[in-house]
């Protein structure tokens, strides 16, 4: 475990070994399961929420929608950590902002369904991620939450679905992870090669 002069332990920091030269958030940006219990402000909420505001989307429809949930306000975190399946609350509890991405599967213009809800949605959290690394913040979103059981509780309408579960918050230091997740908070980073996954010509033909 990393410590600074005064002997505090220092949080994660996973530097992504990029092949190429992208933006410094984009390489800090990673999914921890250690938050440390600082709160996140309400200013600093919203300015990840402007951020996924500002994402691309098919005629502009931002089918996204966001529920959010902080520690300060004990009910809603319950009801929010309640949803997650119980490995994800074990670590998700101790983050002090939880968020549901929820997604309109229809055009609001016409009614008609709208295939790329999900792509667009994910397109703005990925904005909110970015923002959130460039400001010392770090987002770990998740699959693992009951779907029937988001849509009960908060009401989601049949032509919204929920999309991801989030945490959200300042990384802590890798021994505030319990022992099952502890590894995964110092293993490093890895991704499939450009070549594996950008094609030209046809199918698994390299194009890079």
């Amino acid at each position: 475990m990393a410590v600074d002069l005064s002997g505090q332990a220092i949080p994660a920091v996973k530097h992504a070994e990029t092949s190429f030269d992208v933006l410094m958030p984009i390489r800090n940006r990673w999914s921890p399961r250690a938050f440390s219990d600082k709160p996140v402000p309400v200013g600093t909420l919203k300015v990840l929420l402007e951020a996924a505001r500002w994402a691309a989307s098919c005629f502009n429809e931002q089918p996204w929608r966001y529920i959010v949930a902080t520690k300060d306000k004990p009910e809603q975190f319950a009801k929010m950590l309640g949803v997650l399946v119980e490995k994800n609350q074990r670590w998700a509890g101790k983050a002090p902002l939880l968020m549901l991405s929820v997604a309109s599967k229809t055009f609001a213009h016409n009614k008609k369904p709208n295939r790329h809800y999900l792509h667009d949605t994910g397109a703005a959290s990925a904005l909110m991620a970015i923002q959130a690394a460039s400001m010392g913040l770090q987002i770990h979103q998740m699959a693992g939450f009951d779907m029937e059981k988001a849509r009960a509780v908060y009401g989601i309408p049949e032509d919204f679905e929920p999309a991801a579960a989030m945490a959200i918050g300042y990384p802590g230091t890798p021994d505030m992870a319990s022992e099952e997740f502890r590894a995964g908070e110092t293993a490093p980073r890895v991704r499939r090669a450009i070549e594996e996954f950008v094609f030209a010509e046809k199918w698994g033909q390299t194009g890079v």
